[in-house]
């Protein structure tokens, strides 16, 4: 598929059909943020939330100084709590340490379990510190989900202080949560850690037994270059 102009792919973004909306969104994958961003923006209030959602993703990796205020904006007011995630998804993916208040707020005060996931997930992509609290707090979380951003969040934010309060998942009934406390003690140096990915290397489950290993070989690593 040959690529568009902006002037073609601009013009596609008005189409009455929504296969070349999407057709001319996608053609921006090759396009300089500051190009970028203006034709995102014609879309942003598309009637088709897929588009939408496409549109948002879109804004978190071609960043430009407008980005963030747009995101920010589509997580506090939009009615769509899809979007809303999409936007905190976004936000992570800026990595911009502003948004952590905006996730933060997010996080204690949307009502639907998937934004807050998101906003979870994304206090860990954009790795401040200031996460610990709200992310021990999500691992008490009535949702699976919310517990499993909970822990990679916390390994990937390097919060060795976690590390007795995400043990407690070891033996939980759900593979995926345990594969999520591997990965995420992987990042956590500590003697705990060690015996914690030694007792889930032997998990009957494959994808956790590997996530175990990979954990120790890491840490084995930052020993070495301690």
């Amino acid at each position: 598929m040959a690529s568009l102009s902006l002037e073609e792919i601009s013009t596609q973004l008005e189409s009455p059909n929504l296969r070349d909306r999407m057709v001319a969104l996608a053609n921006l994958r090759h396009v300089s943020p500051d190009d970028a961003v203006p034709l995102i923006k014609k879309v942003l209030d598309d009637e088709s939330l897929q588009l939408r959602s496409m549109a948002i993703f879109a804004l978190g990796i071609k960043p430009t100084p407008e980005c963030y205020s747009i995101l920010v904006r589509i997580l506090e007011n939009d009615p769509d709590y899809g979007i809303r995630a999409d936007a905190a998804g976004a936000l992570g993916y800026l990595g911009d340490a502003r948004a952590f208040e905006v996730l933060s707020r997010a996080f204690y005060e949307d009502t639907d379990w998937l934004v807050r996931f998101s906003a979870a997930v994304s206090l860990g992509n954009i790795k401040d510190p200031r996460a610990h609290q709200i992310l021990i707090q999500a691992l008490d979380s009535k949702e699976v989900v919310l517990q499993q951003a909970a822990i990679s969040a916390l390994g990937e934010i390097q919060d060795i202080e976690s590390v007795d309060q995400i043990l407690r998942f070891a033996q939980s009934d759900d593979w995926l949560v345990r594969q999520r406390l591997a990965e995420a003690l992987g990042n956590l140096p500590t003697p705990k850690s060690v015996s914690a990915l030694k007792y889930l290397e032997k998990d009957n489950h494959f994808n956790v037994a590997e996530a175990a290993r990979i954990g120790l070989k890491k840490l084995e690593e930052m020993g070495n270059q301690a």
